[in-house]
């Protein structure tokens, strides 16, 4: 690369919890600049998910943080052009690739799900990646198939 790398950003923590993985995933919800809009939509969804698990001794952050800890990919395919074939080859995965796209899966699969409100879907979709089930979770373990049966073409790796 002839330019240097651009600096990374520093992300403010968020106004209730102090998390800046909170304002991460907010900021990955948010649509047009709408980030009142977002944090609301989480912060319901946290106490949604704290009504549902109240049998549960974690707090609805904790259960958040877990179901997120359950959806992050450990290894992903890249596709490889070696001598005219291309080649599925499993990489393992950066650690703040594995953030984004457990972000991104979970709140496209939220996204998805049938709900009124969108707090209501990404309440759904927190408890079932807790309970590792759901289509982010599913995703995931497509990914881990995936390379686990391209495991052959590891050598092909950068």
């Amino acid at each position: 690369m002839r330019k240097t790398k651009p600096k990374k950003r520093i992300l403010l923590p968020d106004p209730k919890f102090g998390d800046a993985l909170v304002t991460r995933f907010v900021n990955n919800l948010m649509y047009g600049g709408k980030k009142s809009i977002a944090f609301t939509i989480f912060y319901n969804a946290l106490n949604m998910v704290g009504e549902k698990m109240k049998d549960s001794e974690q707090a609805p952050l904790e259960i958040w943080k877990k179901a997120l800890e359950n959806v992050t990919p450990q290894v992903e395919v890249k596709s490889r052009r070696v001598g005219g074939a291309n080649f599925q080859v499993p990489i393992e995965v950066r650690p703040e690739r594995k953030i984004s796209l457990s972000i991104k899966n979970m709140l496209l699969y939220a996204r998805k799900r049938s709900g009124r409100s969108m707090a209501e879907k990404l309440c759904g979709e927190i408890i079932a990646a807790y309970n590792c089930e759901g289509g982010a979770f599913k995703r995931k373990e497509d990914m881990h198939k995936m390379a686990e049966a391209n495991k052959a073409f590891a050598h092909f790796r950068m």
